[in-house]
């Protein structure tokens, strides 16, 4: 998955962008945050699936 389509999927999800460091987007949702990188390719697998766990969507 890209980066920019797991960005739009958590967009959609409820979480929101706090800020942007660098190429790294942060987002909240409540009291949660995550750190999401952003360098315009496939993310590696075990990273997009601990964000997805993370984020509750897996």
């Amino acid at each position: 998955m890209k980066d920019k389509e797991l960005l739009s999927l958590l967009q959609r999800n409820g979480w929101v962008v706090d800020r942007i460091n660098g190429s790294h987007h942060i987002l909240v949702k409540g009291n949660q945050t995550i750190s999401l990188p952003v360098h315009g390719k496939d993310m590696k697998k075990g990273l997009e699936t601990a964000i997805l766990k993370k984020a509750g969507l897996k």
